[in-house]
C-alpha cells in the first residue's frame, strides 16, 4: 500500500515499501506553465529532507525541486529530458523525478497528507 505526502513547496513523495517516488504537484506544474527543462540528480546521490535535489525551468521560471525526506537516489526519471513535458502532461504520474531508498519515516510523516495540501493550496 502506498501512501503519498506534500510539501509546502508542493513537492510530492510517494512510498511505496522501502522506496519512495518523488515530483511536482499538479498545482506547481499548472503555476509553472510549460516546462521546457528538467535535470534530474544522479543515482547514489544521498539527499536531505529540505534540500534542492533537481531543478526544472518553464517558459516563465527556473525552480528547484526540494528532497521531501532524506534518502539515496535509486533512479532518475531520464525521460524527462527528452520530453520536459511529462510534467505537466502527468505531473504525478509518468512526470516524476526521482526515486529514494532509506526514506526517513519521521521525516515522511511530518509531511502534509492529501487533505492538509489541498487546505494549504487553498489558503494561497
Amino acid at each position: 500500500m502506498s501512501e503519498v505526502r506534500y510539501t509546502d513547496q508542493h513537492e510530492w513523495i510517494r512510498l511505496d515499501g522501502d522506496e519512495a517516488t518523488v515530483g511536482i504537484t499538479r498545482y506547481a506544474a499548472e503555476s509553472l506553465g510549460d516546462v521546457v527543462f528538467v535535470e534530474v540528480p544522479a543515482v547514489g546521490k544521498a539527499v536531505k529532507a529540505g534540500g534542492e535535489a533537481a531543478v526544472v525551468e518553464s517558459v516563465k521560471a527556473a525552480s528547484d525541486i526540494y528532497a521531501p525526506a532524506s534518502g539515496t537516489v535509486s533512479a532518475a526519471n531520464e525521460a524527462l529530458s527528452a520530453e520536459p513535458s511529462k510534467v505537466n502532461a502527468d505531473p504525478e504520474g509518468e512526470g516524476w523525478f526521482f526515486k529514494l531508498k532509506g526514506v526517513d519515516a519521521g521525516e515522511f510523516g511530518k509531511l502534509m497528507d492529501e487533505a492538509a495540501y489541498k487546505k494549504f493550496v487553498e489558503s494561497l
